[in-house]
């Protein structure tokens, strides 16, 4: 099983919930995921009441294409930029360059809260990006709906 192929020990569990995104932001992450290409991105999402109102590019300090790690002063600055414009962390996001676009092991593992949003960016089939979220529990993996707006 490729490193990234879906968890088979967790199960989607339907929606839990709605993410708005604009258009604009929605495809400035699909940018960003194919400038890093070929190792993931990672960013967060800010905003309020699940509407996302910009996106934080944050540098991945793994530089792999299976795993990614947040460059710990740029998320401080994104944080202190969302609380200074009493904004919110909406979702966090990051790319799979070569799989789909389904919650990792290493990604299941890493996850500090399970109600954060976490949108994975597929860049598995060439041209034709896929963008999923999800909650990611320690027993089961929630589908969010993105609404472009």
């Amino acid at each position: 099983m490729a490193p990234h192929e879906a968890t088979h020990f967790l199960e989607i569990q339907g929606s839990k919930g709605m993410i708005r995104i604009p258009k604009v932001i929605y495809q400035r992450m699909i940018d960003h995921a194919q400038r890093e290409h070929p190792h993931e991105c990672c960013g967060f999402l800010g905003g309020k009441d699940g509407t996302v109102s910009k996106s934080f590019e944050i540098r991945n300090l793994e530089e792999s294409s299976v795993q990614f790690s947040m460059d710990p002063q740029e998320e401080l600055s994104a944080l202190e930029e969302m609380g200074n414009s009493s904004a919110e962390l909406i979702a966090i996001y990051h790319s799979h360059p070569h799989t789909i676009p389904f919650p990792s092991e290493k990604d299941v593992q890493k996850v500090f809260d399970p109600e954060m949003p976490s949108i994975i960016i597929s860049l598995k089939e060439k041209g034709k990006p896929v963008v999923k979220a999800f909650r990611i529990d320690k027993e089961a993996i929630y589908l969010e709906e993105i609404e472009l707006i």
